[in-house]
């Protein structure tokens, strides 16, 4: 491992897109990318822009705010539905409404296929749209495009991305009234709500199947972090520290959820050192793709939650 003095990192990092240039992907999106990340793991859905544009207007206000960071899937129904964007859960309090916008106007133009991504709504109320959405996890037009005025679709799940909705409808799940209806969870035995299943959403510039991500234009980071040698698995994701001499990022703690499996490849963090480790780390820079290796950061500011970048491989 070579270790970069911090003068160096920002261009270092630039260098490093050109020399260990490993792919380049030109990728013409037609719509807005979203991950979605899951206890269960990631997936991408893009979004119809100009399809349903007040539908992922809407949803998009939701995301940008960081509404859905840390809400659980509340309703999971076998060979139907996962819903989410609701809820979210705070330990000795409870459930907790997100925020809602005023309800949207119905914008039904494409079929409830598997795959397609909707938005929820009141019984006998077409245009009750706020928050909370699903992922078709069959072909549910014969009944979702026919009842209520048809259930919006704003969105397709991109790649694999149904195998971890997939895992998600295998899972089992428990019935804890109207804002747990169908609740799946991640442990053996059902302990408590903090066994959901929670996501985060973030507005990413491309489509990545990659398990550690980077974008250098908005300073998104997100990974998945074994902590401690197995004593903890969570997803979350980093902001890069604007105005900053070195390259420093800043843990989203809403962002902080939990990980049901580990997986070849995951990010460690040891609190014996304060250093957090990601084996392959793909970087995009306005559409050109690369993996930086064994990157290194340090936590340099535990109040604010802030890692310097220490080394990679070069």
């Amino acid at each position: 491992m070579i270790a970069v003095p911090a003068r160096q990192l920002r261009m270092g990092v630039s260098r490093l897109l050109m020399t260990v240039f490993l792919a380049v992907v030109n990728v013409a999106q037609a719509g807005t990318i979203v991950r979605v990340s899951t206890s269960m793991g990631d997936y991408s859905i893009e979004l119809l822009d100009e399809i349903a544009p007040i539908t992922v207007q809407n949803f998009l206000n939701y995301v940008n705010r960081n509404d859905y960071n840390g809400t659980y899937l509340h309703r999971v129904v076998d060979d139907f539905v996962v819903q989410g964007g609701g809820y979210r859960f705070q330990l000795f309090v409870g459930p907790i409404d997100v925020v809602t916008d005023p309800p949207i106007v119905n914008e039904f133009n494409v079929s409830n296929t598997r795959g397609t991504v909707a938005m929820a709504k009141l019984d006998g109320d077409p245009n009750s749209a706020t928050s909370q959405w699903f992922v078709n996890l069959i072909d549910n037009s014969a009944n979702l495009d026919n009842n209520n005025g048809g259930f919006t679709v704003f969105g397709n799940v991109l790649g694999d991305g149904m195998a971890i909705l997939d895992a998600i409808d295998s899972l089992p799940f428990i019935s804890l009234g109207n804002k747990a209806p169908d609740a799946p969870y991640i442990t053996v035995m059902y302990n408590n709500p903090l066994d959901f299943v929670y996501m985060n959403v973030e507005v990413v510039e491309r489509f990545s199947s990659a398990n550690h991500v980077y974008e250098s234009n908005t300073g998104l980071l997100i990974t998945t972090v074994n902590i401690d040698a197995d004593s903890e698995l969570i997803s979350m994701n980093f902001s890069t520290v604007s105005a900053a001499t070195e390259v420093i990022i800043e843990a989203n703690l809403e962002s902080i959820i939990p990980r049901r499996d580990s997986f070849d490849g995951i990010a460690t963090f040891s609190t014996v050192d304060n250093r957090l480790r990601i084996p392959n780390l793909e970087v995009n820079q306005n559409g050109s793709v690369s993996v930086v290796t064994n990157v290194v950061f340090v936590l340099s500011d535990p109040v604010r939650s802030r890692f310097t970048l220490e080394s990679f491989d070069q």
